[in-house]
């Protein structure tokens, strides 16, 4: 029996997960398959991160799967000077017609985190009309930091400045820096920590705390996504409905409510269902289209005698998870080919055979000293780059990114560096295998001299020259061919002279 002699409901009828919690849980699993990426402190390249899941999950986060719509939003807007955002419109107004904010009380990761921290015992802010009025300032971070930013720098300068991913956004703090810095094997990426990572730990921390006190702070004041989402909300086909002949407008689900809500299904409802409990007229349920998913408790007895799909669903979805675990995490092939070694001398060599075209005897590898295994890439322009073809001069290779704002900047300092010394260095910026964006008519509009080429799948290069999901990289090597820098940080004009100074040495 489920319950004690006394009549007391046992621990397990006071503690199970609801539904909803559940379908949280498994929606966060979902976002986030790739388990690997938290073992190797690397994120997933695959195909599917060009797609967006319906939450708000971090694109950099070690084990999500694919891309965030927020973040999705704002680099289609900064490239509106190249190509019109039509793919990421769409895909936000379908999940906004199917189900509004039942994203934000169902399927989103960093939604279900802001429950779990208000659960920690403390007094609690209630709900008033202040709150009421605080939660058009995610309308005011929706219109600065999601649109405004990003579409000046990409109209004015044909920068990528996602304003609220860059200067705001909790998630990306949290499972993107935190992620990735919580993994031993990216201890090198502290050296790269500054102000705007600090300011970013703070913010993160202030909402962390808010949502403790204040039920979901986050969700309501802040998030642009769910400000988006809460303009469909009248349109959803997926939500809680209501039933006017049965109403007394007794006003119980609105004083239930941990939301900022004046009346079911507005735009600070989030769908999640618990006014269900408090309607005693039964008005309440949950519904796709006319499909009832949720109605108001059942009788213990009906709940006994009740026959429903609910486990064949369970069982659907559980198997699409497993699928999901195992193609992301092993059957891929962008991770079978990250899982590839590239080839390279065994760690006890310490002389190679001297390169014909530079008489070099370092080792090869990609530390200071070494002497980079030699690749070759097709560049934009038709040309056929071969690395053992430079040698003589002053190689400078920078891994770069039309998403990434620093290396957006840095590449004219590339360019005045060629231009000064042309006959002297070489200078090729290899974009990662991953794009959000076409490169090459991306770069069209400045008329750089300098060499450019995207990596091929699997990103060989990165891993030759020792490369990391963190961007920029620069990687300098001698007249023979031997590292003589390599650093995942941005450069400055002055450090690009004297790096070309050493390197002529």
């Amino acid at each position: 029996m489920d319950k004690h002699p006394a009549g007391k409901p046992s621990w397990w009828q006071a503690h199970r997960p609801t539904t909803r919690r559940l379908v949280q849980l498994y929606a966060a699993l979902l976002h986030n398959a790739y388990i690997k990426g938290f073992i190797d402190g690397k994120i997933y390249e695959g195909s599917a991160k060009a797609l967006c899941f319906p939450g708000f999950n971090c694109y950099s986060c070690p084990g999500a799967v694919a891309g965030c719509p927020l973040g999705s939003i704002q680099n289609a807007l900064s490239a509106m000077g190249h190509k019109a955002p039509w793919y990421v419109l769409g895909i936000i107004m379908l999940f906004g017609v199917c189900l509004g904010r039942t994203i934000c009380g169902w399927l989103c990761p960093l939604g279900l985190i802001q429950e779990l921290l208000h659960r920690i015992p403390t007094p609690k802010i209630r709900k008033s009309k202040i709150t009421r009025a605080l939660t058009w300032a995610k309308y005011v971070f929706l219109a600065v930091f999601v649109l405004a930013i990003p579409v000046y720098y990409g109209l004015s300068r044909n920068l990528p400045v996602p304003g609220f991913c860059k200067y705001i956004c909790p998630a990306g703090t949290l499972e993107g820096a935190v992620g990735h810095l919580a993994n031993p094997g990216n201890a090198s990426m502290y050296q790269l920590l500054g102000i705007l990572f600090t300011r970013k730990w703070v913010i993160l921390i202030a909402i962390g705390l808010a949502c403790v006190f204040c039920y979901r702070s986050f969700c309501r004041f802040v998030c642009p996504l769910g400000a988006i989402y809460g303009l469909f909300n009248r349109f959803n086909i997926i939500g809680v409905k209501l039933d006017p002949d049965r109403c007394n407008g007794c006003g119980a689900c609105v004083r239930h409510c941990g939301m900022d809500v004046s009346r079911v299904g507005d735009r600070e409802c989030i769908h999640c269902g618990a006014c269900l409990e408090h309607c005693a007229q039964g008005a309440l349920s949950i519904k796709a289209g006319k499909i009832l998913l949720k109605s108001a408790p059942l009788s213990a007895s009906a709940a006994e005698n009740r026959t429903s799909p609910g486990r064949v669903l369970w069982g659907i979805a559980l198997a699409v998870l497993c699928f999901a675990l195992i193609w992301f995490n092993f059957l891929d092939p962008s991770v079978q080919k990250d899982s590839v070694p590239v080839s390279a001398p065994p760690a006890a060599v310490t002389e190679t055979p001297a390169d014909e075209k530079g008489g070099s005897t370092a080792p090869v590898g990609h530390d200071i000293g070494n002497r980079l295994e030699d690749f070759s890439l097709k560049c934009y322009d038709g040309s056929e780059y071969h690395l053992a073809d430079t040698r003589g001069k002053v190689v400078f290779i920078n891994r770069w990114a039309t998403w990434c704002t620093p290396c957006v900047n840095e590449l004219p300092y590339f360019n005045e560096l060629f231009t000064a010394h042309r006959e002297d260095v070489c200078i090729i910026a290899v974009h990662s295998s991953m794009i959000t964006q076409d490169p090459a008519e991306f770069i069209a509009p400045y008329g750089y001299e300098i060499s450019f080429a995207t990596d091929e799948d699997g990103d060989p290069v990165k891993k030759i020259v020792g490369g990391s999901d963190t961007l920029p990289q620069t990687v300098v090597l001698n007249r023979n061919g031997e590292v003589i820098y390599n650093s995942e940080k941005s450069v400055t004009p002055e450090l690009l002279e004297a790096l070309y100074q050493k390197g002529t040495e």
